[in-house]
């Protein structure tokens, strides 16, 4: 009879047991997909002003350094560099006396704004608008990409003006891999022109093992790559 009952209570035992470890690995499951789906939600959509920003190419921002020509047909031009300031404008020395708000316009709605400025000084101004040369350092006018997760020096990496930025160089610019990231699962998340998020996979075993490089994404601005941490 005792050894029925120990018996008996071994069995409780290994069921009790056994339901807590599931209960533990689906509360976990449930936290893991939780702190997941708060960095990339399956249906979240963003403002459509600011994915039209990345798609159209480079936009004026504050810290970005432009180059300015006026003239006239019976004039040269004057060449300025000017540096958009934090409130998103620019002031043109001896030519106009209030700022120019210009903080996300392309380089050619600003010359057309310039346009109808200079118009009540000159008769029929000549302007051109350029970005001044970009040594990689600052903001830069193509973009910015967010790398986030495993990575030494999580944070935003800017584009260059060759546009030519994949996923293995911008985790190489935000300082590589922490030991135990997942070199075969790395998310890049980017949205649509309606604000809808798509996400991507990028294998770096397949790209380097395998000898594939065009696995390698090319990265546009406004795209978030995700290293998440590997479970072995």
């Amino acid at each position: 009879m005792c050894y029925n009952l120990v018996q008996m209570s071994w069995k409780s035992f290994r069921v009790s047991a056994l339901a807590a470890l599931m209960a533990i690995c689906v509360c976990g499951c449930a936290m893991v997909s939780d702190s997941i789906s708060d960095f990339f939600p399956e249906e979240e959509h963003v403002d459509a002003q600011v994915v039209a920003q990345w798609w159209d190419g480079p936009r004026i921002r504050s810290g970005i350094s432009l180059i300015i020509q006026v003239g006239t047909p019976a004039s040269p031009a004057v060449t300025m560099n000017v540096l958009v300031d934090q409130k998103g404008e620019i002031t043109v020395p001896l030519l106009l006396q209030e700022p120019v708000a210009c903080d996300g316009l392309t380089l050619d709605a600003l010359k057309k704004k310039l346009i109808k400025e200079y118009s009540r000084y000159y008769r029929q101004p000549q302007v051109s608008v350029t970005f001044a040369p970009y040594d990689g350092r600052g903001v830069s006018p193509w973009g910015t990409v967010t790398v986030l997760g495993e990575v030494v020096s999580p944070g935003h990496v800017n584009i260059p003006s060759t546009m030519d930025l994949p996923v293995t160089k911008v985790l190489q610019m935000a300082g590589g891999l922490k030991p135990y990231a997942d070199r075969s699962r790395i998310c890049v998340t980017r949205c649509d022109r309606d604000g809808k998020q798509h996400k991507t996979y990028v294998d770096l075993k397949e790209i380097g093992k395998d000898g594939r490089p065009d696995k390698d994404m090319l990265l546009r601005a406004g795209d978030v790559v995700w290293v998440p941490e590997t479970w072995y």
